[in-house]
This record gives C-alpha cells, structure tokens and sequence, in this order.
C-alpha cells in the first residue's frame, strides 16, 4: 500500500509535457524554391525528438536522422548544414523554443525520460 502511494505522489508531482508544436525547419528553409516543403517532413520528425528529449545520445541520433532524411530526398549538401546547425543550435542549455527536450520546462538540460514521461509522451500522440 506505501509503495501505491509513493507511485501516485511521483505521478501527481511529475512535470507534465507540453502539446507537440513544430515550427519546421526552425530558422532554415523547408525546402528549395521549387519545392518549398521538400524536407519539411524530415523537420518535423526532428522537431518530434527534440520536444521529447533525452539523452546526448538520442539528440545526436535523432541529428544524424535529419541528416540522412535530407540527404534521401537529394540533397545531401543541405543536410550536412542542417546537421552543423542543430547541433550547435539545438543545444538544451539554450533557453530556445526549439531546444532538446523543448516540451518540457527550461532548464532540462539532458536526462534519460522516466516510465513516467514516456507514458506523457504516449498519451500525446492522438494530439498529432
């Protein structure tokens, strides 16, 4: 019964996620001039990573997605600049809209997501 207890306190005092936004490519293209959305989606399943956060290690998976994504809908120059940019750019100790783990509140920084948090995070998807 405590344990019960003790589960529903962590619960109840977790953070909760925010609704998923994209904002696209951020402050980059979504695509050339003749195809104004070529990689859009690319940015936004990038977008997707970033609001949930994580480890470094699935923000610089989720980077090299976006790359090979660009890259496989024939522009492979582009997606070695986006790639460059998010990483910089994409940094969790910026307090940016468009920061790693931007559905949560700053400063999140890099953290492994709890049962918890991937159960937020699950519960969001019939929002998209």
């Amino acid at each position: 019964m405590a344990s019960f207890i003790m589960s529903i306190s962590c619960v109840v005092s977790a953070e909760n996620i925010k609704p998923f936004t994209s904002d696209g490519c951020s402050a980059f293209p979504d695509g050339t001039f003749e195809q104004k959305k070529l990689w859009l989606s690319c940015c936004t399943a990038h977008d997707y990573s970033y609001w949930q956060g994580g480890t470094y290690d699935e923000r610089l998976i989720a980077d090299k997605q976006l790359r090979d994504c660009v890259s496989k809908v024939g522009e492979p120059q582009i997606a070695s600049l986006m790639l460059a940019g998010v990483r910089v750019g994409g940094s969790p100790y910026f307090p940016t809209s468009f920061r790693w783990g931007y559905g949560w509140s700053y400063p999140r920084f890099y953290k492994v997501l709890t049962a918890a948090e991937k159960m937020q995070i699950l519960s969001r998807e019939n929002d998209l």
